[in-house]
């Protein structure tokens, strides 16, 4: 459940935590499209230690490693698959350019999880809701997707109780085969999928109570300006994204097996 820790806000002053969150999803947004742009793991690298910058800056690094931590089972997963692939598509042969392929595969999906981590842990879901409402998006689709980044870490934790005491009155979820297993989370699912559903009616008669939807014409406390430092993110995004194209189209990109001679 590490994974969702990606997902939970972290309130600390930081830099990062101060900028736009509109800017923070352009340059994440930016981010992903140069990662599915590039199949060699050589530029994958670059967009990968890109990101360490800005964990540094927001002081969120044992958040953030727990994210990856709790990627790992996935990463592992999409590696496997792909060698399996290519292993078996090929007659039988693997090649040091299968392996490259397969893990330039794996970290795309590790970027994309570290770049939205980034997001996550340093924008506030208050600010992300203001950001969608001044972006034109209507009210009910940002107060949907607002309250679903929220309660994800929360039922995230709310799971790994539910294991824990599950644990305690002797279930293991860890033994026998792959169906054994998930037969197994059965005894976890029903008492989660419980209070999931608690928590939405819970949710929805304090939206009652306190009217909502009742007025159309909704108003801020606060209003969301861009800043010197988001007007310095624009400029990195812009290098970005004119850096990726320009590269794409006009540089060949070596494989690490081509220049070790493989």
């Amino acid at each position: 459940m590490s994974v969702f820790d990606g997902l939970k806000f972290r309130k600390v002053y930081s830099p990062i935590h101060n900028l736009d969150p509109r800017m923070k999803f352009i340059y994440v947004i930016i981010i992903f499209a140069a990662a599915i742009l590039f199949s060699s793991i050589i530029p994958l690298v670059v967009l990968f230690l890109m990101q360490v910058p800005f964990v540094l800056l927001a002081r969120v690094q044992k958040q953030w490693v727990r994210s990856l931590r709790g990627a790992l089972f996935l990463a592992l997963f999409i590696f496997v698959i792909n060698i399996a692939t290519n292993y078996f598509s090929q007659g039988y042969t693997l090649t040091a350019a299968n392996i490259e392929g397969a893990a330039a595969m794996t970290l795309r999906f590790v970027v994309l999880v570290e770049s939205f981590s980034v997001f996550f842990l340093t924008t506030s879901p208050d600010h992300l809701g203001l950001a969608l409402e001044q972006s034109k998006v209507p009210y009910e689709f940002s107060f949907a997707f607002t309250t679903a980044v929220r309660f994800v870490p929360v039922l995230a934790e709310e799971a790994q109780t539910i294991m824990d005491a599950q644990k305690a009155r002797g279930l293991e979820l860890e033994k026998g085969n792959f169906l054994k297993r998930i037969r197994n989370y059965v005894p976890v699912l029903i008492p989660l999928i419980v209070s999931a559903i608690r928590r939405s009616l819970e949710l929805a008669e304090a939206m009652e109570s306190r009217a909502w939807g009742a007025t159309k014409k909704r108003t801020n406390l606060y209003a969301l300006k861009f800043h010197r430092g988001d007007y310095v993110l624009l400029a990195i995004t812009i290098g970005i994204l004119v850096l990726t194209i320009f590269t794409f189209l006009y540089i060949p990109i070596p494989t690490v097996s081509h220049l070790l001679g493989f």
